[in-house]
C-alpha cells in the first residue's frame, strides 16, 4: 500500500536545527535502503509559491506568502508499506525526531493512503452505489 506523509507547521518557526536535518537525512537513508521510502522533500517558503484556485467558473492565481494560513505544508514523503499501522509508526518515528532535536516545535504529519486509478475506482464504488440508491 502506498502512503503519503504530509508535514504541516507554522511557517514562522524558522529554519530547522542542523541536528534535526541530519537525523532526518539518516532516517530517510535507512528507509530508502529498506525499500519503503519512495521519495521525500521539503518545500520552499510560501513566499516563493502561488495558489491556483478554481471557483465560480473562474481560475485565479494568488502569489505567496499566504498570510491567512496558520500552517503551511513543509514537506512530504511517499512510502510503500504493508498497512496503515506501519505508516502511522513511520510518521511517529519522524515526529519523534522533531521532539528530540527541535524542542518547542509544533506541527503535524498527516498520513494518507494513496490510490492509483484502480484503487480509486474501488474506494469510490460504495459511495457511488449509495448515491445511486438514494
Amino acid at each position: 500500500m502506498r502512503f503519503m506523509m504530509i508535514v504541516r507547521h507554522a511557517e514562522t518557526q524558522g529554519r530547522p536545527p542542523q541536528a534535526l536535518m541530519d537525523a532526518i537525512a539518516k532516517l530517510a537513508e535507512e528507509e530508502t535502503k529498506a525499500g519503503v521510502m519512495l521519495g521525500s522533500g521539503g518545500l520552499a517558503p510560501s513566499a516563493q509559491g502561488a495558489r491556483v484556485r478554481a471557483a465560480n467558473g473562474k481560475v485565479t492565481v494568488t502569489d505567496g506568502p499566504f498570510t491567512e494560513t496558520k500552517e503551511v505544508l513543509g514537506g512530504y514523503a511517499q512510502f510503500e508499506l504493508a498497512s496503515r499501522d506501519d505508516a502511522v509508526r513511520a510518521a511517529v518515528r519522524f515526529m519523534e525526531l522533531h521532539v528530540k532535536h527541535w524542542p518547542g516545535w509544533v506541527g503535524e504529519t498527516e498520513v494518507r493512503q494513496m490510490f492509483g486509478p484502480d484503487d480509486f475506482n474501488e474506494a469510490c464504488a460504495p459511495q457511488a452505489a449509495a448515491t445511486a440508491s438514494a
